[in-house]
């Protein structure tokens, strides 16, 4: 296990204290498990419902994120997936409480309520006036069932929202947990997990997975879900999820809701507009009116990755609740409201030219496939390598440049202009490899078809393609900067240039000459395991890359020995 923390047992309070430090509108409790507003006793004294939440660690920005003018006024935090003690809830209580009481709002789980509930006991006791709301918004769990109930996830941030919305207003303590109760019950949330997540005192995850397995309708605590399955693509799990949340509210064309796209913790963003973007069009698919939508880590269960989706129905009084100013550090800055976005259409793939093209039976068109075929195949050998000294994507580059030219290779030129095919092949590897190989490729290639168009013979002779090859690895070694020794593809590129030339001037046979090329790429490729990196990916990684050839000098290697092959 490895986290950045400090010592198991001091997690939750040193986490705390670094939120509260950095926010001066929050105030740290004494005994440090509790997050109350700085203006706590202002508010009380106007008149406000204090709203209070929590339950267990490992959620943030939930709960202590939530607290702050116009949502929570206090938020107790338990151990990592631990409900908080009665005595720190009832302090919380105490600590904000004015004349007009306290909301409680509670997810469901077992601990939670019982601590939370008797909390509330003691303080009506008191003579608090003290309610509690449950929110149980998973829909994976039937509602009833040989089970503690329905779990609450991330839709319980909604509620804060409008709660806190509600209390701000002025709305006394009956009426806002009246909206707290009739919200949690307008409320759906489903999540599926991709990885298992590890509490800090367990020392290792709650559940395993397979590399091609996720998770369905799991809780927030690193418990399994309810079902597993295979990995699907991101459209088709949306799709599933929201399914099951509309079928559980009864969703019907032309409804209204608010979605929320929520991190389970190790989710990229960009993961999370993928998602964000498939329930947007599903829901419009559906009829189903998205009135407002958030995406982002809001109720996480540590670092798991995985999504949850929320619906919430909604009318123009819970938009006006959800479109009410708040000032936390965790609810959204955004409005909310959803884009019509108008995407503009890819662009148009090049038109055939005009006149001949390159015909199937043509041996550079046969050499052109050779090497895409070779790249496609390499691609998870080239990723590995690439892994091992690199970002990672040499291979997915690769492979991506090799199907865009086989799918352009019908509106190529005829092989009587090679200089024109390749001036071809370079935008097409310009337009879609990205990273340092795209541009490298795509000088090589231009310089190349320069020359062959600017022989003396002005044909495609073997003498001329090795010139052309010549220019093309020196215009790629002044746009990168490399040479042979620094470990990239110039170790493999320049070799086998130098002697592709040497092996034709010699006058040996064309095939002869392109072996000779391939050997000495292979050579030159396979000596960069004990190269130190001077340029390229591998820079960065210093002497851990010894050992390891370099994966651009080997991609060199596999693409000219196809060539040959094809040749052949």
């Amino acid at each position: 296990m490895k986290k950045l923390i400090n010592d198991v047992s001091a997690v939750v309070p040193d986490m705390l204290d670094g939120l509260a430090a950095l926010n001066p509108n929050l105030s740290l409790l004494h005994g440090g498990s509790i997050v109350a507003r700085a203006d706590a006793e202002s508010a009380a004294a106007r008149g406000e419902v204090a709203l209070i939440s929590g339950g267990g660690s490992g959620h943030e920005p939930a709960h202590g994120g939530y607290v702050g003018a116009g949502m929570l006024s206090a938020a107790v935090a338990g151990e990592v997936f631990t409900s908080p003690s009665t005595d720190a809830v009832l302090d919380a209580i105490r600590a904000v409480a004015g004349a007009a009481g306290v909301l409680l709002i509670v997810k469901n789980y077992t601990g939670d309520r019982f601590n939370f509930g008797l909390a509330a006991e003691i303080a009506r006791a008191e003579g608090i006036p003290t309610e509690m709301v449950i929110v149980a918004d998973d829909v994976a769990l039937t509602a009833s069932g040989d089970h503690a109930g329905r779990r609450g996830l991330a839709g319980t941030v909604l509620v804060h929202k409008i709660a806190g919305a509600a209390a701000a207003a002025g709305r006394t303590l009956p009426e806002v947990a009246q909206i707290a109760r009739e919200v949690a019950g307008s409320l759906g949330t489903m999540g599926v997990a991709l990885t298992p997540c590890t509490v800090p005192a367990a020392g290792k995850p709650g559940f395993e997975l397979a590399d091609n397995e996720i998770e369905w309708g799991l809780g927030i605590h690193g418990e399994p879900g309810v079902s597993r399955g295979a990995m699907e693509p991101a459209d088709i799990i949306v799709g599933k999820l929201l399914e099951k949340i509309a079928g559980d509210l009864s969703l019907q064309a032309g409804e209204r809701v608010a979605l929320l796209v929520n991190n389970l913790g190790g989710t990229p963003s960009s993961e999370l507009n993928i998602v964000a973007g498939s329930a947007l069009r599903y829901l419009a698919g559906h009829d189903i009116k998205v009135e407002r939508a958030w995406a982002g880590t809001f109720l996480s269960a540590l670092e798991m990755a995985g999504v949850s989706l929320s619906l919430l129905r909604v009318d123009d009084e819970r938009l006006r609740w959800l479109d009410a100013a708040s000032h936390t550090s965790a609810w959204p800055a955004l409005s909310g409201r959803v884009a019509q976005v108008s995407v503009r259409p890819a662009p148009a793939k090049p038109e055939s030219v005009k006149g001949p093209t390159l015909s199937r039976e043509a041996p550079l068109r046969r050499a052109i496939e050779a090497v895409c075929a070779c790249l496609l195949e390499a691609e998870a050998t080239l990723t590995e390598l690439d892994q091992r000294v690199g970002d990672g994507d040499l291979g997915i580059s690769l492979s991506r440049g090799a199907r865009e030219i086989l799918g352009e290779i019908d509106t190529y030129p005829a092989e009587s202009t090679p200089g024109a095919v390749l001036r071809n092949i370079s935008a097409t590897v310009r337009r879609v490899v990205g990273g340092t190989s795209g541009p490298l490729y795509a000088v090589m290639l231009v310089r190349a078809a320069v020359t062959l168009e600017q022989s003396s013979t002005n044909k495609a002779t073997a003498r001329n393609w090795a010139a052309a090859f010549s220019a093309g690895v020196t215009g790629l070694m002044e746009l990168g900067g490399a040479h042979p020794g620094d470990r990239t593809m110039v170790d493999a590129l320049k070799p086998a240039a130098d002697a592709l030339q040497s092996a034709l001037a010699g006058s040996q046979e064309t095939g002869v000459a392109l072996k000779a090329a391939v050997d000495a790429a292979t050579e030159g490729a396979a000596q960069t395991a004990s190269m130190h990196p001077r340029r390229g990916r591998s820079s960065y990684v210093g002497d851990r890359a010894l050992g390891h050839v370099d994966p651009g000098a080997q991609a060199v290697a596999l693409w000219l020995a196809a060539i040959a092959s094809a040749y052949k």
